[in-house]
């Protein structure tokens, strides 16, 4: 298949939306399918409201119309709300073709943490812009639910998968001089990441967070007995999860947290507050500690068995979650009929024994 990906968040951004889809590339790709990245790179563009690090195009339609070209891509999953979003959402509609999207952020909320605009606008602006998407895959069956009550349909629920060969326990070295336990936060520093629920705590040991964002300045000034690293490349992450003691994962807008499953497959438990990513993510009392009581949670996580912890990550591999998505991927333009017999869409799935009939892949 050629799989044409949209979306305003890549290279060299540094997001959960682009781990996802660097990960689902690479599987597919050994797979023998092509997955195509337009992104806001090669475009003008201009730092987005609150987020300079985050490029918007300026130009999105033109851009995108020059990379496609004439070609037609036998799918279309337009990954993000932005410029560009719109752009091949508009492409599509006036090109007759079906697509999906995916709802990776939980805008409506982060906006109006960041800047006031009241989240029930948002919200109104993103239904009206998945209501023509033949499926929105959403990463939990928790915001599949609430988004439901926001008026949105068609969805699908499309999990996050985790490279158990690259994170793995090793030495736990890498912290090696702080004093135990280590307590270690990953993820952009930014206010609808509630990392003050986290560094505010009263816990034993020592308090780590790697990362940067727009809080940062402002997080290292008020916390001056916690260790900040920085950001630190994707690459240099399993060393970080072995040496911790317990990941700490306070935000209660994520989507998912792809970091949980890192660390928990370097072995390394959660203790989370009860958002619905770590409600959908971890498993109480064996991968780590949800509770309203952040420290309660950090405690109760100490105490697990790091190797159980590990092996319920095993199971959720990127394979798994890309052969998810070959399944939720729908052909631009519906599969022909005659009156004899039907026409299948002939978008080749390169799996053994799949076919598409259409509106999904058959194994």
């Amino acid at each position: 298949m050629h799989i044409l990906l949209v979306s305003d968040a890549w290279h060299p951004q540094v997001s959960g939306v682009v781990r996802t889809w660097t990960s689902v590339q690479r599987v597919l790709a050994g797979w023998g399918h092509t997955l195509e990245v337009i992104g806001p790179s090669g475009s003008l563009t201009i730092p987005a409201p609150s987020e300079r690090a985050l490029r918007l195009c300026i130009n999105p339609g033109r851009h995108l119309r020059r990379l496609l070209g004439a070609r037609v891509p036998d799918a279309l999953h337009i990954a993000t709300e932005g410029p560009l979003g719109m752009a091949a959402r508009s492409l599509a509609l006036a090109r007759g073709w079906r697509f999906t999207t995916s709802f990776h952020t939980a805008f409506p909320e982060y906006l109006q943490l960041r800047m006031g605009v009241p989240a029930a606008l948002t919200y109104r602006y993103l239904r009206w812009f998945h209501r023509p998407s033949q499926k929105v895959l959403v990463p939990t069956h928790t915001l599949r639910t609430q988004l439901a009550a926001h008026g949105f349909a068609n969805m699908q629920v499309w999990a996050r998968g985790v490279d158990a060969r690259q994170f793995a326990p090793d030495d736990g070295l890498a912290l090696a001089g702080l004093p135990r336990p280590i307590h270690l936060s990953v993820g952009r520093l930014a206010r609808e990441k509630n990392l003050d629920a986290f560094l505010a705590l009263e816990l034993p040991g020592s308090k780590v967070v790697a990362g940067d964002g727009p809080d940062a300045a402002r997080l290292r000034k008020q916390y001056p007995d916690a260790v900040f690293l920085g950001m630190v490349p994707h690459d240099r992450l399993a060393p970080l999860y072995s040496a911790a003691d317990v990941f700490v994962f306070p935000s209660l807008t994520d989507t998912f947290g792809l970091v949980m499953l890192e660390a928990m497959a370097c072995g390394t438990p959660v203790a989370a507050l009860p958002g619905a990513a770590p409600c959908a993510v971890v498993e109480e009392g064996v991968t780590g500690c949800v509770h309203a009581d952040l420290a309660r949670a950090c405690h109760g996580a100490l105490g697990l068995d790091r190797q159980q912890v590990r092996e319920r990550t095993l199971g959720r591999t990127w394979d798994v979650i890309a052969g998810e998505l070959l399944d939720a991927l729908v052909p631009l333009a519906p599969a022909h009929r005659t009156a004899d017999a039907p026409q299948v869409a002939g978008i080749q799935c390169g799996l053994p024994e799949e076919r598409c009939d259409g509106s999904r892949v058959v194994r």
